[in-house]
């Protein structure tokens, strides 16, 4: 007995072909059409010194877009990004679907650094504007890493690797940066895996130590607390600034870890302080999106034993704005049960009036970029005066930063500030330091022409920059 069907469609052997080398979604080829076609590329241009370039394009903050409106919405912008690029690229040139968000292009006669980047200039423009999604607009960018053959590789794998090199240095330095790579670039990101491997182990070893540096009252020098600043000393490395680890930290997912580690050793050494004296502790940006970080932070203070109305939290405005309804939740718990929130760096960013107006903060820290002027800065001076005026207004404590000699300390007294830190009070120094200063300076107090700082001790050796 003989079935009566519909018959199945032939597919010829070319269309099975052009199906594995095409993406479904956008119509672009895909990753092994990409490949095909530079080693075709590679092996005409073997015995013709002529250069091409290849490159890497990734949207910016596409993942965000497409949990908060969906897969659909995510495919049209994909789809809508490959209409531009094939749009604009130039004559000659081809662009594929390399991976999830990311895009690929061949450009035969880009020949040089200049004219690739001009090119990834046109392109961030073109993928710039805006996105229609019907009844919604979407804002992307994008990131562009560039290799140039034979210089950044003669084979495929070696010119794609260099490629995906460059991207990644675009990424670490932001939204809608364009990378060519060099050999500099390449033994920059080897230095930097080369110190993150290193930082990881430091981690779980617990070789990162808090260093604190003295919050005093300006009016006589008295300590009110301590601001705990991180420090590493790698056996192979030497002293590594923190303001290059806490970033790396925070770029490669590992600052909660970071972060936990020294809270922990913080608190434990604030134990031995005088009971009125507070702990302030940075937050990073990451934290503050991330909605179990109340949690983890009032579940340490509760294992060390340090009362929460001791801690001070110092985020920056930046950190604020990455993910503000994360954040409010954030600063609400921990202050619920007695935790102080300072404003760090305030007048840096550009909507700080609307960050004292949307979120309720305890203090707020001078930047030492005014305070370092303000007796040689009129404009600066003024600047902090407004600060504290308003401050006062609104019933806001006020910390001034970067206090470097006894000048900067009177302008501050006589504008009205009442809490300071910096190289004139004391230097950040590890925890034997600052017990040993505590109990030659805290209780008995001598008259001194300027205020006791750290620098006071026998044998004292500050340990690196003064760095938030």
């Amino acid at each position: 007995m003989t079935s009566v069907g519909n018959p199945m469609p032939q597919v010829s052997q070319n269309e099975l072909q052009a199906m594995a080398y095409s993406d479904p979604l956008t119509g672009l080829g895909n990753r092994y059409r990409l490949r095909d076609k530079v080693r075709m590329l590679a092996t005409e241009r073997a015995q013709d010194p002529a250069p091409f370039t290849i490159c890497i394009a990734n949207l910016d903050g596409f993942k965000p877009i497409n949990d908060l409106f969906g897969a659909e919405a995510g495919d049209e912008i994909l789809c809508q990004v490959a209409h531009r690029l094939k749009a604009c690229i130039p004559d000659g040139a081809t662009v594929t679907r390399h991976d999830g968000d990311e895009f690929a292009f061949i450009l035969p006669l880009v020949f040089e650094r200049n004219g690739a980047e001009r090119i990834g200039q046109m392109m961030k423009d073109v993928l710039s504007a805006p996105y229609d999604l019907g009844d919604r607009n979407v804002r992307l960018s994008a990131s562009f890493g560039f290799a140039i053959y034979p210089f950044a590789g003669e084979e495929y794998e070696e010119l794609l690797k260099s490629a995906e090199t460059a991207l990644y240095r675009s990424k670490r330095r932001g939204r809608g940066q364009i990378t060519v790579y060099s050999s500099e670039i390449a033994q920059e990101m080897k230095r930097a895996t080369q110190l993150e491997q290193a930082l990881r182990t430091a981690v779980i070893a617990d070789a990162v130590d808090a260093h604190f540096q003295p919050i005093v009252r300006l009016s006589d020098g008295a300590v009110l607390g301590f601001e705990a600043l991180a420090r590493w000393i790698d056996a192979d490395l030497g002293f590594v600034s923190p303001s290059v680890f806490v970033p790396l930290a925070e770029e490669r997912g590992f600052i909660d870890a970071l972060s936990e580690t020294l809270l922990r050793k913080s608190a434990e050494a604030a134990l031995s302080w005088p009971r009125d004296l507070f702990l302030s502790f940075n937050l990073s940006s990451a934290q503050l999106m991330d909605p179990s970080t109340a949690d983890t932070i009032l579940s340490i203070l509760s294992r060390v034993g340090l009362d929460p109305r001791r801690l001070e939290l110092e985020i920056t405005e930046t950190a604020v704005m990455t993910c503000a309804d994360t954040a409010y939740r954030i600063i609400t718990d921990l202050q619920a049960k007695g935790v102080r929130i300072s404003l760090d760096d305030f007048g840096t960013g550009q909507s700080s009036l609307g960050r004292l107006r949307d979120f309720t903060f305890d203090k707020v820290k001078i930047d030492r970029a005014f305070v370092s002027q303000i007796t040689t800065d009129r404009a600066s001076e003024h600047i902090v005066k407004a600060i504290i005026a308003m401050c006062d207004g609104l019933d806001l404590q006020v910390v001034a930063e970067g206090i470097e000699d006894h000048a900067d300390a009177e302008k501050l007294k006589s504008l009205g500030c009442r809490m300071g830190q910096g190289y004139y009070y004391g230097r950040p120094a590890d925890s034997l330091a600052t017990l040993k200063y505590l109990e030659n300076h805290y209780r008995h107090s001598s008259p001194f022409r300027r205020p006791p700082t750290m620098a006071d001790l026998p044998g004292f050796i500050p340990r690196g920059p003064e760095i938030a």
